[in-house]
């Protein structure tokens, strides 16, 4: 009770007479409290451990976490998920410790909290930043309602190689894309005003090139030069700092030979010299401790490395804690460096209101009116619509009408677990609605569903168990894979179609999720092969948390509907979809490759100096493969409407610029379908000539624009210099002159395009 009594005091006597969110006021307040504070509170201050153990994400050392608090030191808890547990515990860091310092509480809300929406590389998919910062305030309204105040989110890491399962947490392979999208996520959780117990701290992650690991090997080496780190992985993170992120989490891998989380260069010379990033920066789980593993020195070695390059609160490996003190009297660190660490921790704190109410998010009455609402689950149901990605519609199979015997066949048809994707940590499960259901509840008695299905996700039973979210497993032992499919293609033939719900299960991506085969798995396909030869016309419902080789399925199967995986509400959103009442609009945000010897494989490559060119097959002596085409199964921006939108010519009102002259481009949308729908018009650029090697092409702009059938409308772009800038050799941002092609169409291949010259 002292403590709290002197804490009280203290953040009043610092703010009588001033502005509560002035700068002035706050550094008051902190200058009193850290003159308070001994080095082992402060040092306390810096450890970020878990209250408990059900989620794991690497080896941690167990904690008697109640003692840690009272003893000081305990600065941040992860993976507590309720008012009156965070309640209690903020009670023994305020009232049972001398100074009496509240704690945060994290979790990873990745893509929703009990409310589940769509896994983060189909929310990209969906081309629609209103959509995706909705979803994160809603996230925010349910994670801080549950006692939270810290996400571990968004992820940001560019990647151009889908063996890697983090690929699905990602926003794919466009800087532009990924940039816009690290803006509306950080808005999304953060708000106006951070004090507000319905806002939350954002945490951009993984600082950086996470996504670029070789081999898509999770964890692995990185090395790459600094000018394409500037221009194609970092902008998504510079957007978020821009954005105002709270905080930023280390990367696993190394960078230029230094792991992340021991990266000066990274964590002080970019982030904060360069960026002005002000928040504090958080180690991935154990990542400290894993630079021993790395080959950095022993533990008091790379603990020290990690708090001088700039990483200032370590996750549950309890480095710092118990390594800082000796490292201080032996002068490997400077006392500056822990005061530094400390205060921006402290400053997390005061600017959530932590100090003003360290229970402003214990309020057990939001938990029960703004947790899992009606109207939460009409957003996640309209949001997992829009990102689902009509690849193919031959004859114009979709949408299915409302009527005779329909055939729901496959392992992911009636199986709740996956319905939301990996990285679901507090998503009510339970509460997921099924394929079959949403089937069953969009066609009442109009129409008859039978189901089957088919067989198992995958036919190794050991895989099964690895993949199986939460641990439990599907895995039906009693029956045969041939008495599955047996079963399967009876449904199908006593069938008018058959609806095929197939893909991988949802922890067949994510993290520590790669994969050396990105296809179908071979019980599945063989079981689409067998319903193939029935004859019945097929819609593929393909379920994925990243782009898989499917060539024989487009070859094969006339509809192809790419759902990822779509949250709590996925199987009434797919059954919203299959039957038309809502109109597909997604757009892929990666790149699908014809077979895994593409890979990596991303639309803004460079040219060689011996490109194939316009020849669509092999040339010798040129860049290209002797078995397949360079082309992409499905390229970036490539998604399908059961309209079909029509592009005029593109206009441009000048094709010779000086200076700071702005070019309006403007190009004819017409939909010529017979649905209502939203197209995604795409608007691309290439520098033809620079000091160094450029794309051939990098996405600009778009919009997402909703014509009614038969409508026509106008669109307009507005390009500047300042859309022209990368990095040069010098690590300068800015534009050269020159020549450019504009390009705009539906599609990073499908484009209509002109020339124009640029000058200073």
């Amino acid at each position: 009770m002292l403590a709290l009594l002197f804490f009280s005091f203290l953040f009043l006597a610092c703010n009588l007479g001033k502005p509560e969110n002035s700068q002035t006021a706050m550094n008051d307040f902190l200058d009193s409290l850290m003159k308070e504070m001994t080095l082992e509170e402060k040092i306390g201050q810096l450890n970020l451990l878990p209250g408990y153990e059900g989620i794991v994400t690497g080896d941690a050392r167990a904690s008697e976490i109640g003692t840690r608090i009272q003893e000081g030191k305990v600065g941040a808890i992860l993976n507590v998920r309720s008012p009156e547990k965070i309640r209690e515990m903020q009670r023994v860091a305020v009232v049972e410790t001398r100074l009496g310092i509240p704690l945060l509480f994290g979790l990873d809300v990745i893509h929703g909290y009990k409310t589940g929406f769509p896994i983060p590389l189909a929310l990209a998919a969906s081309f629609d930043m209103d959509l995706i910062r909705q979803t994160a305030r809603i996230a925010a309204i349910e994670a801080t309602a549950d006692g939270l105040c810290w996400t571990f989110s968004p992820m940001l890491d560019i990647t151009r190689d889908p063996r890697w399962g983090r690929i699905a947490e990602s926003p794919g392979e466009d800087p532009y894309l990924a940039s816009l999208f690290a803006e509306a996520f950080v808005q999304g959780y953060q708000g106006e005003d951070l004090r507000l117990n319905h806002t939350m701290l954002s945490c951009a992650k993984h600082f950086a090139l996470y996504g670029a690991s070789e081999a898509g090997l999770d964890y692995n080496t990185v090395d790459m030069s600094r000018i394409r780190m500037y221009n194609e992985f970092f902008p998504p993170f510079k957007a978020a700092i821009e954005a105002g992120a709270g905080s930023v989490m280390t990367a696993f891998n190394e960078v230029d030979g230094v792991p992340a989380s021991g990266n000066r260069w990274l964590m002080t010379e970019v982030l904060r010299n360069q960026w002005g990033f002000g928040g504090f920066v958080v180690s991935d789980y154990t990542s400290i401790q894993e630079m021993m593993d790395h080959g950095m020195g022993d533990l008091q070695t790379v603990s020290a490395l990690a708090l001088n390059a700039g990483v200032d609160l370590d996750m549950v490996g309890e480095s710092f804690l118990t390594t800082l003190a000796k490292s201080l009297k032996e002068e490997i660190v400077s006392e500056e460096h822990i005061n530094l660490a400390c205060r921006r921790i402290l400053e997390a704190k005061y600017k959530l209101g932590l100090f003003e109410d360290p229970y402003r998010y214990c309020d057990t009455g939001r938990a029960q009116n703004q947790i899992f609402t009606p109207e939460h689950l009409q957003v996640a149901r309209e949001t997992a619509a829009e990102t689902f990605v009509l690849l193919k519609n031959e004859d114009q199979l979709l949408p299915l009408q409302k009527k005779g015997t329909i055939a729901l066949v496959g392992p992911l048809a009636n199986s709740r677990q996956n319905m939301a994707g990996t990285w679901s940590v507090a998503v009510n499960h339970d509460q997921s609605v099924t394929v079959i259901e949403g089937f069953r509840q969009a066609l009442g008695d109009r129409a008859e569903v039978l189901y089957a299905r088919g067989s198992n996700l995958v036919d190794d039973p050991d895989l099964d168990r690895r993949t199986a979210t939460r641990g439990i497993t599907t895995f039906d032992s009693t029956r045969t894979a041939e008495q599955m499919r047996a079963e399967a293609i009876a449904v199908a033939r006593r069938s008018d179609v058959i609806v095929a719900v197939m893909g991988e299960p949802a922890e067949m991506s994510g993290e520590s999720a790669s994969r050396t085969d990105i296809s179908l798995p071979e019980g599945q396909q063989a079981l689409l092969r067998d319903l193939a030869e029935t004859g019945k016309p097929i819609v593929l419902v393909l379920f994925a948390g990243r782009p898989l080789t499917i060539n024989w399925e487009q070859e094969n199967i006339p509809a192809i509907l790419n759902v990822w995986f779509g949250g709590t509400q996925a199987g009434n959103a797919i059954a919203d979809v299959v039957f038309g009442d809502v109109n597909p609009s997604g757009k892929l945000p990666s790149t699908f490759p014809q077979n895994l010897g593409q890979v990596p494989i991303y639309y803004n490559h460079k040219n060689t100096g011996r490109p194939l060119g316009e020849t669509p097959w092999f040339r010798k002596f040129r860049t290209n493969y002797l078995d397949v085409t360079n082309e992409p199964l499905y390229p970036f921006g490539f998604g399908l409407s059961y309209s079909k939108f029509t592009y005029g010519d593109m206009k441009l009102d000048k094709t010779e610029l000086n200076g700071e002259e702005e070019l309006q481009v403007s190009i004819t949308l017409t939909n010529e379908g017979l649905y209502d729908g939203a197209e995604v018009v795409q608007l691309y650029v290439r520098d033809i000539v620079g000091s160094v090697t450029r794309p051939v092409k990098e996405l600009k702009g778009f919009q997402k624009i909703f014509l009614k059938a038969g409508e026509t409308r106008v669109i307009s772009f507005t390009l500047t210099p300042e859309d022209l800038k990368f990095y040069n050799a010098q690590l300068e941002y800015d534009w050269e002159p020159g020549e450019f092609m504009i390009m705009v169409g539906g599609n990073s291949r499908d484009v209509k395009t002109a020339m124009i010259n640029w000058q200073h």
